[in-house]
Formats: C-alpha cells, sequence, structure tokens
C-alpha cells in the first residue's frame, strides 16, 4: 500500500523551508514552486517541495535587505 501523501499550508511550507511566506507567494506568482490550489488555500507536497529543492541546489538562501538592494542596483 503506497504512503499517504503528505500536504501541507503556506505557514507550513514556510516554516519547513524557513523563508518568509512572502517568498512562497512570490515564488507562486512566478510559476516556480509546485503546488495546487484547494478552494482559494495553496497546499503543497512536501515529496514535490523536496524534489523541487534538490533541483534548485539543495536550499533557497535568504537574502538581506542589503543585497537586495545591491542586486536592484541602488
Amino acid at each position: 500500500m503506497a504512503t499517504p501523501t503528505r500536504l501541507v499550508t503556506v505557514k507550513e511550507l514556510s516554516n519547513y523551508l524557513r523563508v518568509h511566506p512572502s517568498t512562497i507567494y512570490r515564488l507562486l506568482k512566478r510559476g516556480e514552486l509546485p503546488g495546487f490550489k484547494l478552494g482559494s488555500d495553496w497546499r503543497f507536497s512536501l515529496e514535490a517541495i523536496d524534489r523541487w529543492r534538490e533541483r534548485q541546489g539543495g536550499e533557497l538562501q535568504e537574502v538581506t535587505p542589503a543585497q537586495l538592494k545591491e542586486r536592484q542596483g541602488c
């Protein structure tokens, strides 16, 4: 028998990846994060997220406000 897929919310995923929820929404808007809508709420398969992370190089990197300004040329 197959193991059931664990689905998580935006808040749970942000804790799992250790990023702010706005980062999750930004990635969703760009179409870069595997997820689906259940009604008006987003859900994510942790198996799909783990595979996505492996393709991304294993981890997301937090960007500090100073690094962001530098990248934007401000």
